[in-house]
């Protein structure tokens, strides 16, 4: 069974950076595609950025484009997040999972892990 741990938030301002990891456990990671999504208070999760298997093909929301860079680590079983320049409508608990390969804003499974909580103060 597959089991996903996000890390990596805080609080920080306007501007700021912060890296997120996703660590995978189970499964075969360098098989599944990854993506991050995340969900702000009384608001429906949504479709941050993903990653095909090799790490090859990326895809991003338009309104992370450019400020967000997602990446993984085969051989740690880790996906990153890497955000830049960021903003208070950052703010939200930020998820991993596994993605379709055919359409990377969607989950294939409905797995998720406990997230992680960025805070962007203005």
């Amino acid at each position: 069974q597959v089991q996903l741990v996000e890390s990596g938030g805080g609080l920080v301002q306007t501007g700021g950076s912060l890296r997120l990891s996703c660590a995978v456990f189970g499964g075969t990671f360098s098989l599944f595609a990854m993506g991050w999504f995340r969900q702000a208070p009384g608001k429906e999760r949504e479709f941050v950025c993903a990653i095909s298997y090799s790490g090859g093909t990326t895809y991003y929301a338009d309104s992370v484009k450019g400020r967000f860079t997602i990446s993984r680590d085969n051989a740690k079983n880790t996906v990153y997040l890497q955000m830049n320049s960021l903003k208070p409508e950052d703010t939200a608990t930020y998820y991993c999972t596994i993605v379709l390969d055919s359409d990377f804003a969607r989950p294939e499974y409905d797995i998720w892990g406990q997230g992680t909580q960025v805070t962007v103060s203005s």
